[in-house]
């Protein structure tokens, strides 16, 4: 089922997480089935629960290939639940991301380059994957949904924020617009 997305300036966006501390559920199964329609709906490269009003730590992104994201390379597709990030470099890559909570903006972002990420599948087995690049980015910006982050607070230079319309005017319009 495809769930209604929360919009910068809800304060629900603003909260942090709480642990999943049930794994294997009915429950658990039709939020992440529902996550995934309402992410692939959207076009979007990822979601995580609080962007639809769900206040647990549970993330999901990965695409083959992305409209929004055409020069990015393939992510997996992962369920990640009670996530743990650790920068594997102190190395910074400014990369331009726009987010289905913040719609039709984008803005460039200092993000790890190379990040190690953990913790579980719906199903409680543990999950550990080392990423970089675009992939990488993506896992940070989904689990800083998870306490209560939007990526412009992590916006440095405002002269590169603005409307992707304005922004990339040769590149297709945001699913919506």
């Amino acid at each position: 089922m495809i769930r209604e997305i929360l919009r910068m300036g809800d304060t629900r966006l603003l909260r942090v997480a709480r642990p999943v501390d049930r794994f294997d559920t009915p429950e658990l199964h039709q939020l992440i089935a529902d996550m995934f329609d309402t992410m692939r709906a959207a076009d979007g490269a990822g979601l995580a629960a609080p962007q639809i009003g769900v206040d647990l730590q549970v993330v999901v992104f990965g695409f083959s290939h992305n409209a929004r994201y055409p020069d990015a390379a393939p992510v997996p597709e992962t369920v990640l639940i009670n996530p743990l990030l650790t920068p594997l470099s102190q190395d910074m890559e400014e990369g331009w991301e726009g987010c289905l909570s913040v719609h039709g903006l984008r803005g460039a972002v200092n993000r790890f380059s190379m990040v190690r990420y953990k913790g579980f599948d719906q199903y409680g087995q543990p999950l550990e994957c080392v990423a970089q690049g675009f992939h990488a980015r993506v896992v940070q910006h989904e689990c800083d949904h998870l306490i209560g982050k939007l990526y412009p607070m992590r916006i440095t230079d405002f002269a590169k924020f603005g409307f992707a319309s304005v922004l990339f005017p040769d590149m297709d319009p945001e699913p919506g617009e």
